[in-house]
C-alpha cells in the first residue's frame, strides 16, 4: 500500500476528506492538544473531550476533574481551562479530566465520528507521534483544530513538521500538506518569532498567557500518544 499523508487546515473542510481507514491527527497546538498530551504524559487515567460546556456537569458526581475553556480563558465556576500549567503530574495523576474548549474538543467529535483511529498531535510529543505514524500501514489525515473554523498558523506549523519528519515514509502529499511543510521550513528556527504574527498568539498574549505559549512549542517533552477509546483519550499502548 502507498501511504498518503493530507492536510485538513480546518475543521470546517474534514466532510472532504475519506478518512474511514485513516489515522486522524488533531492538532490544537494552542493549547488543547498540547495540554492533552502533557496530561497523559503526567499519569492522568483519561481526559474526556466533551462539545459544550455544559456537558461537563454530567460529569460532576463523579468525581472527575472538570476543565472549560471559551476564548482562552476558564470558564467560571471549573477547576481549571486548558492551561497546560493545569496537567501536571500533582493534579492530574490517577484521575479523569472531562475537557471542553473551544476549537480542540470539537475537531476531536469531527474526526472520532469516521476515522479508523484518532490521535493527538502536538510538539511537544513530535517524534513519538511520527515514530507511531511511520510504523503504521494507514494514511494519515493531520486535522487542525484552527480557530472557530478558521485556518491558523500554529496548527499548520505543526502539520508541517510532521510532513516534514515523515516525508521519506510516505508517497503521495496533497497541497496543503507541501504548504505546511513550507511554512514550517520558514519557521523552524524560531517558531514563537514566526507565530507572532498569529493571532491566536496575539490572542493569548492580552490574556498574560505568554508563557503556556512558550510551553507549548517545546519539542519532544512527551513520549504519550493519547489516543481515543469510545468517548476516552487515554495513553497509546506500544
Amino acid at each position: 500500500m502507498s501511504k498518503k499523508i493530507e492536510v485538513c487546515l480546518t475543521p470546517a473542510l474534514i466532510d472532504l476528506y475519506d478518512i474511514e481507514q485513516s489515522i486522524v491527527v488533531v492538532i490544537d497546538i494552542l493549547r488543547a492538544t498540547s495540554s492533552i498530551t502533557y496530561g497523559i504524559e503526567n499519569g492522568a487515567e483519561a481526559i474526556i473531550p466533551v462539545a459544550n460546556v455544559e456537558d461537563c456537569l454530567n460529569y460532576s458526581d463523579k468525581g472527575y476533574l472538570l476543565a472549560a475553556e471559551r476564548n482562552g480563558e476558564v470558564v467560571a465556576g471549573y477547576d481549571f481551562g486548558n492551561s497546560p500549567f493545569s496537567y501536571t503530574k500533582e493534579k492530574v495523576e490517577g484521575k479523569t479530566v472531562v475537557l471542553t474548549t473551544t476549537n480542540g474538543t470539537k475537531a476531536l467529535h469531527l474526526a472520532n465520528r469516521r476515522a479508523f483511529q484518532v490521535v493527538i498531535g502536538s510538539f511537544l510529543n513530535l517524534d513519538s507521534l511520527c515514530d507511531y505514524l511511520q510504523r503504521q500501514n494507514k494514511n494519515v489525515l493531520l486535522l487542525c483544530a484552527g480557530w472557530k473554523d478558521q485556518f491558523n498558523l500554529e496548527d499548520t506549523l505543526f502539520a508541517g513538521a510532521v510532513v516534514r519528519k515523515l516525508r521519506q515514509s510516505f508517497e503521495h502529499f496533497d497541497d496543503s500538506s507541501v504548504a505546511a511543510e513550507d511554512l514550517y521550513n520558514l519557521a523552524k528556527d524560531d517558531l514563537r518569532k514566526y507565530l507572532h504574527k498569529s493571532s491566536h498568539s496575539n490572542r493569548l498574549a492580552q490574556l498574560n498567557i505568554e508563557e503556556d505559549v512558550v510551553f507549548c512549542l517545546q519539542l519532544n517533552i512527551c513520549e504519550s500518544i493519547p489516543v481515543l477509546e469510545g468517548e476516552r483519550l487515554v495513553k497509546l499502548k506500544a
